[in-house]
């Protein structure tokens, strides 16, 4: 394997988890997730060689991930999707309590716009600053503080979040 490809691997092995978790938080849904993650890597590697020498790398990555995520939102046929009900019985102990928690997460997020939930996965489960985020969305930094205040205050008001227990070592 070349230098190039080397530096990829290492860098898909250190940042692939990070990257499935945004692109879980973007679809809600791993395996859609997991294929968002595969493409946008794909399409990286493909110009592996001019990001790595003049864009930081995460930063590319993350613009096609989301990049990526909206236009297989933009797609008419959008698969199954899950109903608004829960299985018949919750799961022992602090798995249903889990459970819930992802299921209103999941519901919350769906809630809000695309530019919004890509701002959020990206400041505050990415921890980007603002100038990155912007970087990544192609926008001003203005752009991210004022879609960032926005969805946190529709998150803010939706009722299912507000009947997520409180768990302590958040």
């Amino acid at each position: 394997m070349d230098a190039d490809g080397e530096d990829f691997a290492r860098f898909v092995d250190q940042r692939q988890r990070a990257l499935l978790r945004s692109a879980w938080l973007l679809t809600g849904d791993w395996a859609l997730a997991e294929d968002l993650v595969q493409t946008a890597l794909a399409r990286t590697w493909l110009r592996w060689g001019r990001v790595r020498r003049h864009d930081d790398p995460e930063i590319y990555v993350r613009r096609v991930l989301v990049s990526t995520w909206v236009n297989w939102s933009r797609r008419k046929w959008r698969g199954e999707r899950p109903g608004e009900d829960l299985p018949d019985g919750p799961a022992p102990g602090d798995l249903a309590a889990e459970a819930v928690a992802r299921v209103a997460v999941r519901g919350a997020l769906g809630s809000l716009t695309k530019r919004q939930r890509a701002v959020l996965v990206l400041r505050i489960f990415d921890d980007l600053t603002e100038a990155q985020t912007a970087q990544v969305l192609g926008c001003a930094v203005g752009t991210v503080k004022s879609t960032t205040s926005q969805a946190l205050a529709r998150l803010r008001a939706d009722r299912r979040l507000a009947e997520v227990p409180e768990r302590e070592n958040r």
